[in-house]
């Protein structure tokens, strides 16, 4: 004898509830990151990717006190800006204010963090303490080192440690020769930024696996010099190729220090600074602007390729 068995049709097979399941939990995961990221796409494209299009439009035209301009010069503005004594000049001056700020921020705010990581009391205390000054307005900052410490009257702040070594009041911003306001526009810069870069380096050093320390100690490695150089920076070299970047990128950008502090001085412009006067200037010139903003950018991602090329940004360890 034999029996059969009927299938009901009228169910779907069970394998098809899982995937309709499936493809509804996807469409609305779409729909979700569509509603949290859409505004800030949005966003990004409106106030950045337009500007930064109209921009490289307006390098190729004649712009003076307009934004819609219809006669065409091609690359006139960028050899104008390439010739121009100003623009190169503050491309110097940029080269100077990175080699200074880029390696004395890198030690600094390592040296934070390797003193923060040592710690074993307080540590979150001085880890907020030094990174809360990055939350300060660098235009806050500059007016407070121009206007209390770094004043160059009598009663500042910087004049009054120096008066009690006998040295005589100094104009830390009034004369660029010898450039003083280096190290005012430094100091306020370092106080300002190395806060930031010293949680990145933190944060590489709690990755460190303690077994190598270890293993270097039963290898008759000291600690301190010889623990640092061939345990600890090896292991940051991914970090520190990346803060390198950022200081750079960081230093093109200079803006609100040197706006703030050297007034409508000639001497002493960073590139945004002469980038600013040209375009917003009397003769407010945005075709001439552009083009030295292009220039700019261009710069910028040369140096990045060349870093990432050199320090080996963006490979893996075993690509080393």
């Amino acid at each position: 004898m034999s029996t059969t068995t009927t299938r009901d049709t009228t169910r779907p097979a069970p394998a098809e509830v899982p995937r309709a399941g499936r493809r509804r939990r996807v469409r609305s995961s779409t729909l979700n990151f569509w509603i949290f990221t859409g505004p800030f796409l949005a966003g990004l494209v409106i106030f950045v990717y337009i500007p930064i299009g109209w921009s490289a439009y307006l390098s190729f035209f004649e712009a003076r006190y307009t934004v819609t301009p219809d006669k065409f010069i091609g690359f006139d503005n960028y050899e104008l800006m390439l010739t121009s004594g100003d623009f190169t000049g503050s491309l110097v001056t940029f080269t100077v204010f990175a080699a200074i700020i880029v390696p004395v921020t890198w030690a600094l705010s390592l040296g934070l963090a390797l003193m923060v990581h040592r710690l074993r009391f307080l540590k979150a205390f001085f880890r907020s303490v030094f990174f809360l000054p990055t939350a300060c307005s660098f235009v806050a900052a500059s007016l407070i080192w121009k206007m209390s410490i770094f004043s160059g009257v009598r009663f500042g702040l910087m004049n009054t440690v120096l008066g009690w070594f006998g040295v005589e009041n100094t104009a830390w911003l009034a004369d660029p020769n010898p450039p003083w306001y280096w190290l005012v526009i430094v100091t306020v810069r370092l106080w300002l930024q190395a806060g930031f870069y010293m949680i990145l380096f933190l944060a590489a050093l709690q990755n460190i696996p303690p077994v190598l320390y270890e293993a270097a100690a039963i290898d008759g490695a000291r600690p301190g010099w010889q623990t640092f150089r061939h345990i600890t920076l090896p292991q940051l070299r991914a970090t520190s190729t990346a803060v390198i970047l950022l200081l750079l990128v960081a230093a093109y950008q200079a803006f609100d220090e040197f706006f703030n502090l050297l007034a409508k001085s000639t001497w002493g412009r960073p590139p945004l600074v002469e980038l600013y006067y040209t375009a917003l200037g009397e003769d407010q010139d945005y075709g001439a602007g552009s083009a030295g903003a292009v220039i700019l950018t261009l710069l910028i991602c040369m140096v990045t390729l060349l870093q990432g090329r050199f320090l080996g940004f963006g490979k893996g360890d075993d690509a080393r």
